[in-house]
């Protein structure tokens, strides 16, 4: 599951710290395993905990502890909508359900062509610019009006089946 590119990854992340505490770098590590893969599955918190030499059970609590990280395959644009309580009282549930309806999932779920995964997140740190919807966990996106959603939707559309070397 993890190659040797990645283990080598993994290596320049516990360069970092001392060799008695190796276990700090179980989130780079993990980040690299969800950047390179799309997820963290369970064969690779068996891989990570090996070459860190810790407890798979403390490699598998920080992954269901961090909603960063995906603990199944997503779209190829995941989107948090916040639902925390400053974006509630802005429309955050709102905007969940009128991106849901837009793409026809549930929360949780991924559109039938895999471009999109809508998940209702905690906060996400941008409360007074509510209500906010983070894209592949980079991309802060604030004021999620209806026709703010629309247009975002439509662009992510747009980069998905533009050629690879017109892409944003």
């Amino acid at each position: 599951m993890i190659d040797a590119a990645m283990r080598a990854r993994f290596d320049r992340e516990l360069a970092k710290y001392p060799t008695e505490r190796r276990e700090s770098a179980v989130m780079a590590c993990l980040a690299i395993v969800q950047h390179e893969q799309g997820w963290v599955s369970p064969e690779a918190e068996v891989d990570v905990a090996n070459h860190l030499g810790m407890p798979v059970m403390a490699v598998h609590e920080v992954v269901t502890f961090y909603n960063m990280y995906n603990q199944q395959p997503v779209g190829q644009f995941k989107l948090n909508v916040c639902t925390n309580l400053p974006c509630q009282l802005r429309r955050g549930e709102d905007a969940l359900q009128h991106v849901c309806q837009q793409l026809q999932v549930s929360p949780g779920q991924t559109t039938a062509d895999g471009l999109f995964t809508v998940q209702p997140s905690e906060c996400l740190g941008a409360c007074a610019d509510a209500p906010v919807m983070l894209v592949n966990d980079r991309h802060m996106c604030s004021h999620m009006t209806p026709e703010r959603l629309d247009a975002l939707l439509e662009a992510l559309r747009a980069q998905a089946l533009a050629p690879v070397g017109d892409a944003a």
